[in-house]
C-alpha cells in the first residue's frame, strides 16, 4: 500500500462533481475482489473513462495484459476519489485535485511509462506535480474527443465489413502499425514486433476488430476497445491510402456505427487535432467534438 499522505484536496469540478476534500487521503493498489467497486465509479463517466473501463472489461482489474497495475485513491471513510491505471499507459480519473498530485507523485516511481492519456484540464494539474521527478515528455497532442449518437446517416451497405479472424492478422498488423507511427512517432514493429503483433492477434481473437478485405487488400479496418452498454469506444481506424476520399471510409463508419448502436447509447473516438484530414472525415461521418483530451508521450528511463 502507498503510504498515507497529508496532501489536502481542493475543489475540483468534473463534469456534474464539485467536491470539497480537506482531510489525509490514501493511495493502495487494488486487487480482483476491488473490481464492482472501481468499474461502478468508472461508470459515473462512462463517456470520459473508456480507457481504463475498456482495459478492465477486457482483460479484469489485475491481469498482466493491462501492462500496469490499477491503484485507489481514498479519502478517511474509504470513499473512492481517483482511480488510476499507472504502468505502460498513465490513465486517471479522479474527484479531486489532491487525488491528482497523489497519483503524480506516485507514477514518478514508474520509470518505462510509454504514454499519459487524460482530460485535458487532469493531465495538465497531473503535470505540474509529476514533470519534476518523472519523465521527460517526448511528444504532445492535442486530442478532440468525438461522439456520435442517434440519428446516423444511412450509406450504401459494405457486405464485406466483418470482424477479422486470425487469417487476417497480416493485413491487421502493419497497418495498425502505421497508425501507431503515425501518432505516436515510435514504429511498434521496430521496438516490440512480437509483443505488437500478440497484443494484435488478442484484439482479433476477443472480437474486437472489424475489417473490410477485398481481393486480399485491406480496405478498411476499426477496433473496439471498450464496449458497454452506455459507450463503445473506437480506436485503430484505418482506410487504405488508395482508395481514401471515394466515401468507402464513410459507409463503413455508418455501417459500424449503426451496428454498434444497437447495444450502446454512443460511439466515441479520439482524433488528433492537428490530423485534419481525419477530422474532416469523422465530422462527415457524423461525429461531434464533446471535449479536449491531452496526450503526453514520455521519455522511458528503462525499456518497457
Amino acid at each position: 500500500m502507498y503510504p498515507q499522505t497529508e496532501i489536502k484536496a481542493s475543489r475540483m469540478d468534473v463534469a456534474g462533481f464539485a467536491i470539497r476534500q480537506s482531510e489525509p487521503l490514501m493511495v493502495e493498489e487494488l486487487s480482483a475482489e476491488q473490481e464492482a467497486e472501481v468499474m461502478a465509479f468508472l461508470c459515473e463517466r462512462p463517456n470520459y473513462t473508456f480507457g481504463m473501463a475498456g482495459f478492465i472489461r477486457a482483460n479484469g482489474l489485475v491481469s498482466s495484459q493491462n501492462r500496469g497495475s490499477f491503484y485507489a485513491c481514498r479519502d478517511k471513510s474509504g470513499q473512492l476519489q481517483g482511480v488510476a491505471l499507472i504502468g505502460h499507459y498513465i490513465l486517471i480519473e479522479t474527484r479531486t485535485d489532491a487525488a491528482i498530485e497523489a497519483f503524480a507523485h506516485l507514477a514518478q516511481n514508474c520509470r518505462s511509462a510509454h504514454m499519459l492519456l487524460g482530460e485535458q484540464e487532469q493531465v495538465e494539474t497531473f503535470w505540474d506535480h509529476y514533470a519534476d521527478g518523472g519523465q521527460a515528455s517526448r511528444r504532445y497532442c492535442r486530442e478532440l474527443l468525438l461522439e456520435q449518437s442517434w440519428p446516423i446517416v444511412v450509406r450504401q451497405a459494405v457486405p464485406g465489413l466483418r470482424l477479422a479472424t486470425l487469417d487476417d492478422l497480416d493485413l491487421v498488423v502493419p497497418a495498425h502499425a502505421q497508425l501507431a507511427f503515425d501518432e505516436s512517432g515510435i514504429d511498434p514493429l521496430a521496438a516490440d514486433p512480437d509483443g505488437f503483433r500478440q497484443r494484435c492477434a488478442r484484439r482479433i481473437e476477443k472480437g474486437q476488430t472489424w475489417v473490410w478485405v477485398e481481393e486480399g487488400r485491406l480496405m478498411f479496418k476499426a477496433e473496439v476497445i471498450t464496449d458497454t452498454p452506455e459507450v463503445v469506444y473506437l480506436e485503430g481506424i484505418w482506410v487504405d491510402p488508395a482508395e481514401r476520399g471515394k466515401g468507402h471510409g464513410l459507409r463503413c463508419m455508418s455501417q459500424l456505427s449503426r451496428e454498434l448502436l444497437k447495444r450502446t447509447g454512443s460511439v466515441c473516438l479520439l482524433v488528433n487535432e492537428n490530423f485534419q484530414a481525419a477530422r474532416r472525415f469523422y465530422n462527415k461521418a457524423g461525429f461531434k467534438t464533446v471535449s479536449y483530451f491531452d496526450t503526453i508521450y514520455l521519455k522511458a528511463d528503462r525499456p518497457n
